[in-house]
């Protein structure tokens, strides 16, 4: 039986306009791009660096 993996989701909640460039970057591998969008994201190391470096940006939708 496969084992599900855990998922994490995640709001944009501000603009990226006057962010540095590799902010924006990250949003976008993130997936986001306008405010409001969300994404639901495999829970990796990865992934969790990506939220963390643009935590003022993003919020993480619990549920």
């Amino acid at each position: 039986m496969a084992k599900a993996k855990a998922s994490v989701t995640v709001r944009q909640i501000a603009s990226a306009i006057g962010r540095a460039p590799d902010q924006k970057q990250t949003l976008v591998g993130l997936g986001l791009n306008k405010i409001g969008r969300e994404r639901t994201l495999e829970d990796t190391p990865a992934v969790r660096g990506m939220i963390n470096k643009v935590g003022h940006l993003v919020e993480i939708v619990e549920g």
